[in-house]
């Protein structure tokens, strides 16, 4: 549990309580139970348990499910129940973490003491937090993309991905076409989706009138908002099918559905769960604190509302500072340091997140960026890319980067945050100097092209 190559953090949609890994221990036999993202149960019977390595049990995974070489490096065997996540390394053995899960529990979450007592985790196979969602285009085994698919399909309905209605309309139709088959224009397409809606779009999105209104709707009625944007775009799903003019694969539809999900900046992202200051109301008031997801993949980090279910600040690498501290005594924080302004003049912003999985989530920054400094070295030959998952796959195509819309969910609301403003040494700000040199952090990308750069006071600062 150093945070390298392991990671931990909040759970996701898949919250129960009463799971269990280890159904049977024998003598020797163990009858070992490992859930899939679409909530299949796998049932393993393994020798020697206590000392079975994560690796170990990944090959066996793969070898009942028929996986070909390349799930080695796409899925990560996960320790997961409702209080916390952990990536397990190869090398990390799953019955003894789990036999030492309190005590990650009382080191990584604030968890009252009856819930520890209760908590019980269950072995996940899922993605790897450091398989680079530019080799997902690679994949060509059906199989494995639908296990991604899946994956991704739970974290959107979730709200865990959060996403535009327009996105979760468009995810949702392709859901659409790989349960419910080709579009048949008619009132049973208009049925099918009206009794199943909360499997296609998230739950927000599924509101509708209770009571005496929604019974005198009946079967007949009119489809809702949702509903109908959804309905639209599950024919215009199967438009582009018939313009191809073969009926597409189940392949292709789970590809469409993770390329649309690769537009989200947090797709594929370990995820954490944090504390942020509320910004405050008046001059002589407090804002409190607001509860957030810190999204961390190979890419940068992300700090998500998590009742809003909208990004309050998304930064790449190259654009942050980071550290934490755990004082005696106090919570321990994960510090984020980034340019910004104040009142038109520039300063740099750093940003507290409240957290007992701190320490964790800087690790794993750290780690990430050691990847990406591996790739940069690697030179045309982008260890990031890698070579070809499969034997004949075409390098992945260069995606054009959409234009975001104004007010979309994927964009920063800094407004919403409060962050500390400062120049040089955190002293008062007035008349600044644009000049940036030095970090209040030492630890950051260091790429070469970085655009992240600290502002430094001219010798007339006043003091505030």
């Amino acid at each position: 549990m150093d945070g390298t190559e392991g990671s931990a953090g909040q759970p996701g949609p898949a919250e129960r309580s009463h799971r269990s890994s280890v159904s049977s221990v024998g003598a020797r036999v163990a009858d070992v139970l490992v859930y899939l993202a679409d909530d299949t149960v796998v049932p393993l019977a393994v020798e020697n348990l206590p000392s079975l390595s994560a690796h170990e049990l990944h090959r066996a995974i793969r070898e009942v499910l028929q996986l070909p070489d390349m799930a080695l490096e796409v899925f990560a065997l996960w320790l997961v129940s409702p209080l916390l996540e952990v990536q397990l390394k190869p090398k990390h053995q799953p019955y003894k973490l789990g036999r030492q899960w309190p005590e990650l529990l009382l080191r990584f979450t604030s968890a009252p003491d009856d819930d520890v007592a209760m908590d019980e985790p269950f072995l996940q196979f899922r993605r790897n937090v450091f398989f680079p969602k530019q080799r997902e285009l690679q994949i060509h085994d059906e199989e494995v993309l639908r296990l991604l698919y899946e994956e991704a399909k739970g974290n959107v309905l979730a709200a865990r991905y959060p996403c535009d209605v327009e996105d979760c309309e468009a995810l949702g139709a392709l859901v659409c076409r790989v349960q419910l088959g080709p579009y048949q224009p008619g009132q049973p397409a208009a049925c099918a989706l009206r009794e199943k809606l909360d499997s296609f779009l998230p739950a927000h999105l599924c509101k509708r009138g209770q009571g005496l209104f929604a019974a005198l709707r009946g079967r007949g009625a009119r489809a809702g908002p949702g509903e109908q944007g959804l309905l639209n775009a599950y024919r215009q799903v199967q438009e582009a099918s018939s313009d191809d003019g073969c009926e597409a694969t189940l392949g292709t539809h789970y590809r469409a559905y993770l390329l649309k999900c690769h537009e989200l900046p947090f797709y594929g992202c370990a995820f954490f769960h944090g504390e942020v200051d509320k910004p405050a109301p008046g001059f002589l008031h407090r804002g409190g604190r607001k509860p957030v997801s810190v999204a961390i993949s190979l890419e940068g980090v992300h700090v998500i509302d998590s009742r809003e279910k909208h990004v309050l600040l998304g930064l790449r690498f190259q654009e942050l500072s980071w550290d934490h501290t755990s004082p005696e005594e106090e919570e321990p924080v994960l510090w984020l340091e980034f340019d910004g302004e104040s009142e038109g003049t520039p300063v740099n912003k750093l940003l507290k997140i409240y957290s007992k999985q701190a320490e964790l989530m800087s690790s794993l920054i750290e780690y990430c960026i050691e990847l990406s400094q591996a790739a940069e070295s690697a030179g045309p030959q982008d260890s990031a890319t890698g070579p070809p998952l499969d034997p004949g796959s075409s390098p992945a195509p260069v995606q054009r980067p959409k234009l975001r819309r104004q007010g979309s969910v994927v964009c920063s609301r800094i407004q919403h945050l409060s962050t500390i403003d400062y120049v040089e040494d955190g002293k008062g700000i007035r008349r600044v100097k644009p000049k940036r040199t030095t970090s209040f952090f030492s630890r950051q990308l260091s790429l070469g092209q970085g655009s992240y750069t600290v502002v430094q006071t001219g010798d007339s600062l006043e003091q505030g």
